[in-house]
């Protein structure tokens, strides 16, 4: 069995083969799955990643698989002259739905009740099949950490923590 052993972003080098996955499956660590060409590939990733449509797979001997981000049944959201996008991108993040967010609109999984509080609250709700790539979480890690980088080593007395003060007349 193949084995995918790292991931990078897209790559101009045509690669070994394909897998169309939805975005629920594109967040990988350790995963058995087959290529366009029927080839099993045991996914070993080191930690978890959520690959993006066009993203790769890299093989141990080099070879990679583009990942192509399935078509999936989807609510397409727009705004309305009674209520602005970002007003329902509240209601949406409030509830911690995975959500595409672009410009004029917001793509999210079908869900009835969302429908159903998203027409409530003024929004045009569309049904859609696309392909999805919801906005990564801030708690998500994609591929980089998030420790701080100074340009100097750590082996000094103090520490990097940041106090916010508020001031509120």
């Amino acid at each position: 069995m193949l084995r995918a052993i790292s991931h990078a972003h897209h790559t101009a080098a045509e690669p070994f083969g394909t897998v169309v996955l939805d975005s629920h499956d594109r967040h990988l660590r350790r995963k058995v799955i087959t290529t366009d060409r029927g080839d099993k590939v045991m996914v070993d990733l080191p930690e978890a990643v959520l690959l993006s449509d066009g993203d790769v797979l890299v093989l141990e001997d080099g070879r990679t698989i583009a990942i192509i981000a399935a078509r999936e049944k989807l609510y397409e959201i727009r705004p309305s002259a009674n209520v602005p996008l970002s007003h329902l991108a509240w209601h949406l993040g409030n509830r911690h739905l995975a959500a595409q967010i672009e410009a004029g609109r917001i793509l999210i999984r079908r869900d009835h009740v969302i429908r159903d509080m998203l027409l409530g609250l003024g929004a045009i709700v569309t049904e859609v099949i696309e392909r999805f790539q919801p906005v990564h979480g801030a708690y998500h890690h994609h591929d980089h950490d998030h420790a701080h980088v100074h340009g100097h080593d750590h082996k000094h007395g103090h520490n990097h923590e940041h106090d916010h003060h508020h001031d509120h007349d």
